[in-house]
């Protein structure tokens, strides 16, 4: 079955029970990015708090098999379950709970990544139903603060002392602690660009990279396959490749936003771990 089609019938049953303000369909489905491994991402917005039988009776509705059932933790409740083959992710919210969090986001700046998909969710997701209020929270997160642009460059923009050690670490083909640092600089940059970019992370692990950076307009050339690259390309020259880019970023937010502070930003992202002499 046809990944929106799903979503539709979905939306309908979730949409009969009274408590609930609005149905959104969120992930890649309302990004059109989706492929043959994708699954329906529904957030549900309540009027009040579920019980859990309000949470089950759409599964059972639709005939769904139950894969995960969570209760309510921070300000969400969550359950994931299969229908005709097809997986379908659910995220409940309060009404008054995603206000605030959207609040979060684009009031006080919050550059929190769990926040922030939130917000990047109503941005690019597609109504089922509960039209009012739905364009209500796409109203307030239609504009990206340059403020949050800010926050989220300053969250990122530092690499962290692992990255000074990077030089030590390919010497010693210490493969395992080198890809993990190369991967989380590759994390801050593309925390870095969203910022730059004025786009909210739709994934706290920046899922769908390649996507993501297409729609951007501030990024180093080729930049895609360049970050590409640094997992799949000889060691010593993938770690060159990246400390060019991370150069390339820092120059771009520079041109963008010259009263951030930077320069010993960049000054220690340069710093290598020194090598002793051999005696």
């Amino acid at each position: 079955m046809d990944l929106n089609i799903m979503a539709s019938k979905a939306a309908k049953v979730y949409q009969s029970n009274l408590k609930v303000e609005a149905v959104l369909l969120g992930g890649s489905v309302s990004r059109n990015w989706q492929d043959s491994y994708s699954d329906i991402e529904l957030f549900i917005f309540w009027k009040e708090p579920p019980t859990d039988e309000d949470r089950k009776m759409p599964i059972t509705e639709l005939a769904g098999d139950i894969i995960d059932f969570y209760p309510y933790e921070e300000e969400e409740w969550s359950e994931s379950y299969v229908v005709e083959g097809i997986k379908l992710e659910i995220s409940s919210f309060l009404t008054n709970s995603i206000k605030g969090i959207i609040n979060d986001v684009v009031v006080s700046y919050n550059p929190d990544v769990y926040k922030q998909c939130l917000a990047a969710a109503v941005y690019d997701g597609v109504m089922l139903s509960g039209e009012e209020l739905i364009k209500q929270l796409k109203k307030k997160v239609s504009q990206y603060p340059d403020e949050l642009s800010i926050a989220m460059i300053k969250e990122y923009m530092f690499l962290g002392n692992s990255w000074t050690n990077r030089a030590a670490l390919l010497h010693r083909r210490d493969w395992l602690m080198l890809y993990k640092v190369m991967t989380d600089v590759q994390t801050n940059i593309m925390g870095m660009l969203s910022g730059l970019n004025k786009q909210y992370v739709h994934h706290p692990a920046f899922k769908w990279q390649k996507q993501t950076l297409e729609s951007m307009s501030l990024v180093p050339e080729n930049i895609f396959k360049r970050l590409e690259f640094v997992f799949m390309g000889e060691p010593s020259a993938a770690l060159s490749e990246l400390e060019g880019i991370v150069q390339e970023v820092y120059r771009l937010i520079q041109r963008k936003y010259p009263q951030i502070n930077i320069a010993s930003v960049i000054d220690r992202s340069l710093f290598l771990r020194p090598e002793h002499e051999k005696g």
